[in-house]
């Protein structure tokens, strides 16, 4: 068994990290960690646990020693000295956080606001999209888990771009996500009252995946990619879901067919019948991603729409997964999730 500790186990990406590792085959819980709570046990941060996790939160240090694989879900910043510890104690590390996601150090200075600390774990850092960049997720030792809206909006346009069918320049992505991808603290913006029967964008042409975004669809392209990204708070707990516009010649049917093609060895990736439209209903609670596609003609342009559930295959769901491949398990264990009918 893969004896997995979670260091941030009490936020909403490592609670649900939780609840997947309790129902893997071949993964167990060692240690759970978590500052603000160090000493309870879980089950007294999230009652829905008792009985079933009662495991008490310790130390970071008891986390590293008793596991073969942590995962760091901990807001952004706090992921590199972890990591060098885990790579001093010879441990798999995967980062829930944005550490280790941009390549360019600048760029993570621009937006986050902080330098590489140890820039040799830059250097053997994978990017973990795993449709994308499977080779090199294998055998990897300290894994940066992508971002969600940079998981929609990549598996959404990886075929298009691949393909070349379309125009990478002028992308408009308008993105919509459930209230959990703002993580347990609390905002004005995520109180119920200011949330509920409310829908509106925020960070609007200056949200921190961007460059993430236009990193990953750069390489996808083979040139620089720039895009408009605007994210929407959703009045909803669950869920993103990204519909992306493009310049495109090509027939809808030719694009299918690429898409079809492209994701056809994908257990998590469907490409939905063309006059089919995605749902965050239909992909909450699992690993999958479902992807439309659409044609204006009037406009020229191909509308692509990606659904994935944030908590899972935009965080928790994805990290078991690149777990899974570093450790030569199918990449489906523990994951064969199917989303609630209703």
């Amino acid at each position: 068994m893969i004896k997995v500790g979670i260091v941030g186990a009490t936020g909403y990406g490592g609670v649900e990290l939780i609840r997947l590792i309790l129902g893997h085959p071949k993964a167990e819980l060692s240690k759970i960690s978590s500052v603000s709570f160090e000493g309870k046990k879980i089950s007294e941060v999230y009652p829905s646990l008792i009985d079933t996790c009662d495991d008490v939160l310790v130390s970071q240090d008891e986390v590293i020693a008793a596991s073969d694989v942590v995962f760091a879900a901990l807001p952004h910043g706090l992921s590199q000295p972890l990591a060098k510890a885990c790579m001093d104690a010879g441990k798999v590390f995967i980062d829930f956080g944005a550490d280790f996601r941009l390549e360019n150090e600048d760029a993570y200075e621009t937006w986050y606001g902080a330098r590489f600390e140890h820039p040799e774990l830059h250097q053997i850092a994978v990017y973990g999209l795993c449709e994308l960049w499977r080779d090199q997720i294998k055998g990897a030792r300290l894994i940066a888990n992508p971002g969600c809206y940079p998981t929609s909006i990549q598996l959404g346009l990886a075929p298009a771009l691949k393909n070349a069918l379309c125009d990478p320049a002028g992308i408009v992505i308008d993105s919509k996500s459930g209230a959990t991808g703002a993580g347990r603290g609390l905002s004005q913006t995520t109180h119920f009252c200011d949330l509920d029967e409310g829908f509106a964008p925020y960070k609007v042409a200056a949200h921190r995946h961007t460059p993430e975004i236009e990193q990953g669809l750069s390489k996808l392209a083979g040139e620089e990619v720039t895009v408009t990204f605007v994210p929407h708070l959703l009045p909803l707990k669950r869920g993103i879901i990204s519909t992306i516009y493009t310049s495109s010649t090509a027939d809808l049917q030719t694009v299918h067919a690429a898409y079809t093609k492209f994701y056809e060895n994908e257990p998590f990736v469907t490409v939905l019948p063309l006059g089919q439209a995605a749902n965050l209903k239909n992909v909450a609670m699992t690993n999958r991603c479902h992807i439309s596609l659409h044609r204006d003609e009037h406009a020229g342009r191909l509308i692509i729409v990606s659904a994935i559930d944030n908590m899972v295959k935009g965080a928790a769901g994805q990290a078991v997964q690149n777990m899974n491949i570093v450790f030569g398990l199918p990449e489906t264990t523990g994951l064969d999730l199917v989303a609630p009918a209703f």
